[in-house]
């Protein structure tokens, strides 16, 4: 159909070249005359704009139908994509939104920890004190009994050698021959008594 139209157009346009050529000379004699095929060029112009109009009638339309659809079609892809924006945007909008309860929420939930773990590292640390006061107290106690037992050693080893002196101060011949003759004396009766 658009060939057999193309063909019509093609053919008007042919026939406005179909009249015959005149010489220069003749032409300048035509136009002081006035031109005889004036009409005739007239009337072949407007057969050439009817057909044309016709063609330009026929298939504008249509052309002018497909774009319309083509622009119809993008406006309602486009109105999708700014509704598939806009329902974007408002997810976002609530996560945001939801952004402060969540970070409410976990700040809170840090505070609980933070007291949870403030809770048992106290108590960590009573039980280590009262651990390290046991040790303590313990350790004093080991501590006191060895130095009251290394306290009697010295006690003893000085009344030890006090008596030492003492006795060699007052150790005399006659004192050394009176306790040699008791000390025989005291075995003698121990002899006798068993």
């Amino acid at each position: 159909m658009r060939r057999a139209t193309f063909a019509i157009a093609l053919g008007l346009a042919f026939a406005s070249f179909a009249l015959p050529q005149e010489s220069p000379a003749a032409q300048t004699k035509e136009a002081e005359q006035g031109d005889p095929w004036i009409w005739w060029k007239w009337a072949n112009f407007a057969i050439l704009a009817v057909g044309l109009g016709y063609l330009i009638g026929k298939n504008a339309p249509a052309l002018f139908r497909k774009q319309s659809d083509e622009i119809l079609a993008a406006l309602a892809e486009s109105a999708k994509i700014k509704q598939d924006a806009a329902d974007h945007a408002a997810r976002v909008e609530a996560r945001l939104g939801n952004l402060q309860n969540e970070i409410q929420k976990l700040r809170e939930d840090a505070h609980t920890e933070m007291l949870a773990e403030s809770e048992r590292v106290r108590r960590e640390t009573e039980h280590q004190v009262q651990r390290i006061r046991e040790q303590s107290v313990q350790e004093i106690e080991l501590m006191t009994r060895a130095a009251k037992d290394e306290l009697r050693k010295y006690a003893a080893e000085l009344a030890i050698g006090l008596a030492e002196e003492r006795i060699r101060f007052r150790m005399n011949p006659e004192t050394q021959d009176r306790l040699a003759n008791g000390f025989l004396h005291d075995l003698h009766d121990r002899r006798t008594a068993n």
